[in-house]
This record gives structure tokens, sequence and C-alpha cells, in this order.
């Protein structure tokens, strides 16, 4: 499909052709389904592990969670940056500029560790 509406053309194929896969899924899903599921006893209780529900639906998190999921998310991001910047690295005209750049990306992170191992906020009680 060539000229100014051949790629609008092509769009509303993919978008057809995405259409008749939803609509499929959901016909094969109505067809497919039992009648007149069973219901086992305890099917609709909250909390369906095995175990029954205990108490309140209240519960306190402790902080430390969270900040293990924060150092996590942040070092995450800081391999994200870290094998670009390897592959990048090795090009001509990169050099001691790249090294420093990265030397300082991470001092930087290594001084946020630190101040946390400092404040004793990565000892687990």
């Amino acid at each position: 499909m060539d000229g100014y509406l051949g790629s609008y053309a092509t769009l509303g194929l993919v978008a057809a052709a995405g259409v008749l896969v939803f609509v499929g899924a959901f016909g094969a899903n109505k067809l497919l389904r039992p009648a007149a599921p069973a219901q086992p006893p305890g099917k609709y209780v909250a909390y369906e592990s095995g175990i029954d529900p205990v108490g309140g639906d209240w519960a306190q998190a402790q902080i430390r969670y969270y900040v293990y999921a924060y150092l996590y998310v942040l070092f995450a991001v800081e391999a994200v940056f870290l094998f670009p910047w390897a592959v990048v690295f090795d090009l001509p005209g990169f050099g001691w500029a790249t090294v420093t750049e990265m030397g300082v990306f991470v001092a930087v992170l290594a001084l946020g560790i630190l101040y946390a191992w400092r404040k004793k906020i990565l000892t687990w009680t």
C-alpha cells in the first residue's frame, strides 16, 4: 500500500485485526465456559490461600519493607545506566570523560548506600 493513505489503511487493518482478536477471544470464552459453574465452599471468601481469615481487615506494614523496595529500584535504575555506558565506553572519542562521569554517578549512589548503612536503615530486625 503506497501513497498518502497507504499508512492509514495499514493502521486500519491492524486495528481491525485487533478488534477481531478481541471479539474472538471473548466469544470463545462465552462458548466454552460452563453454564453453571461449581460453587465450592469458601469460594467468595476474600482470602483464598487455604487459611481462614482471622481478625480485622487492617494490618500495619513495617516501613523497612518499603525501604528495601526503594533501594532495589534505585540499584536497578543504576544497572540500567551502567550497561549502555559500558557499551559506549569502548567507542573512539570517549575515554576518561565517560569514566569520570560514571565515577561521579557511582560515587553518589555509594554515598547514599553508605548513609543508609550508617543510619542502620539496612539492618533487619
